[in-house]
């Protein structure tokens, strides 16, 4: 068994007095992309928020490389080593192409150089004196995706990432994340598109109403595919 990087155990949240996780449990080994499935409102969002420390008021175990992070600032989490590319892509649209990837800190060793993003992206290198608010959904996803890849973190948190993007892109997108994968890092993503997330995914953890419910590895999903649509309403 691979070496688990990070570790969800009875992991509860809330939004106010709203309580909207209840009792998450996943591991994602080292150098996999693991999927978080389900419908719209069943908790795969503010899952990310919590690990990465966005949502305060949560309970439970998240364990990163061994070291708890309930309890730990979103600062301090972020530079432990993990990375978080929201739905909303979060680009600076007054900046440059090049402003936003030279902004973020490095938290680690490691952080991809700039000729290895443009290997990656090559559009980004075509775009680079452009502003965000120029930039293409698809140029802003990549280029959202790109900016965490600066910082040296091991481990990232992808929030919808072909959310509205045309085919040929959601394509060049999964190639980019096989080849972060192939490169070592390790990926936890929330995707809608189960098609995308197949293609993708080394094990797939379906949540509703808060909770893990059922769990496939890859070679387990064509004999599941009846059950994961109904699961999905797909």
């Amino acid at each position: 068994m691979p070496e688990t990087m990070l570790k969800v155990k009875d992991l509860h949240a809330w939004y106010g007095e709203s309580h909207v996780l209840h009792g998450m449990d996943f591991e994602v080994p080292k150098g996999e992309i693991v999927t978080l499935l389900g419908r719209n409102g069943a908790g795969k969002t503010t899952t990310l928020r919590c690990i990465i420390g966005l949502l305060k008021k949560r309970e439970g175990s998240i364990t990163f490389k061994g070291e708890e992070m309930i309890g730990q600032s979103a600062n301090v989490i972020a530079r432990s080593g993990i990375a978080f590319c929201p739905e909303e892509r979060g680009i600076f649209s007054s900046l440059s192409v090049l402003e936003n990837l030279l902004l973020p800190p490095k938290v680690a060793e490691g952080g991809m150089s700039l000729e290895r993003i443009y290997e990656l992206f090559p559009i980004l290198k075509e775009r680079g004196k452009s502003q965000g608010t120029k930039l293409s959904g698809g140029e802003q996803q990549m280029l959202a995706i790109a900016r965490i890849l600066r910082s040296g973190a091991r481990l990232l948190l992808l929030d919808e990432p072909t959310e509205g993007l045309a085919p040929v892109i959601v394509q060049q997108i999964g190639d980019i994340i096989g080849s972060l994968r192939d490169e070592g890092f390790t990926i936890l993503l929330v995707e809608q598109n189960f098609r995308f997330a197949e293609r993708m995914g080394d094990r797939h953890f379906v949540v509703e109403h808060g909770q893990v419910i059922d769990r496939f590895e890859r070679s387990e999903v064509e004999a599941n595919r009846e059950k994961i649509a109904g699961y999905l309403g797909v």
